[in-house]
């Protein structure tokens, strides 16, 4: 495994061991990678309930329970996608915090709205506290725009785990 993500997913996995917390994933663009970055982890058991890999857009509705409305709307790549995503995933695995990904990774699929290389992240916790984020790099090939995706997946999840430890 990449050493950066080994490094990051240790650190979230101890992070939420300290918090006596539980996650589960809800992963599109990413595959499962922030699950088997996590699950890596040696005592990641006690922490890590479980993981989806939702890239048909009926996973998203039929296990997930993403809106209709919303993947209609809004689109599949897109904020209030990820969003029911990680509410979703707490559900499904009755976590404390869900993670998910939807995004296009290329070479194709690429919309005007959202190129090549978008990614939408998500971090949901169950008392409705959230945090997104969106990026868009230079387009670097599907391998690294995934790995992308998943070090920004760890590192969005490690500062929303701090700042909830900070309040």
């Amino acid at each position: 495994m990449d050493k950066i993500i080994a490094r990051r997913a240790l650190a979230v996995v101890t992070t939420l061991i300290e918090q006596n917390r539980s996650i589960a994933t809800a992963e599109s663009c990413t595959g499962g990678g922030i699950a088997a970055a996590l699950t890596s982890v040696s005592g990641s058991s006690a922490v890590v309930k479980g993981g989806v890999v939702a890239y048909a857009t009926e996973a998203k509705r039929n296990v997930l329970h993403v809106s209709p409305t919303t993947l209609d709307e809004e689109g599949v790549v897109s904020e209030a996608t990820v969003l029911e995503m990680a509410r979703g995933a707490i559900r499904v695995f009755d976590a404390e915090i869900g993670i998910s990904t939807s995004g296009v990774t290329g070479p194709s699929g690429g919309t005007p709205e959202n190129p090549v290389c978008t990614v939408w992240i998500a971090v949901v916790n169950k008392k409705g506290r959230f945090a997104t984020f969106r990026f868009g790099d230079l387009d670097r090939g599907r391998s690294k725009n995934t790995r992308n995706a998943i070090l920004n997946a760890l590192r969005l999840l490690s500062d929303f785990l701090k700042s909830e430890k900070n309040e």
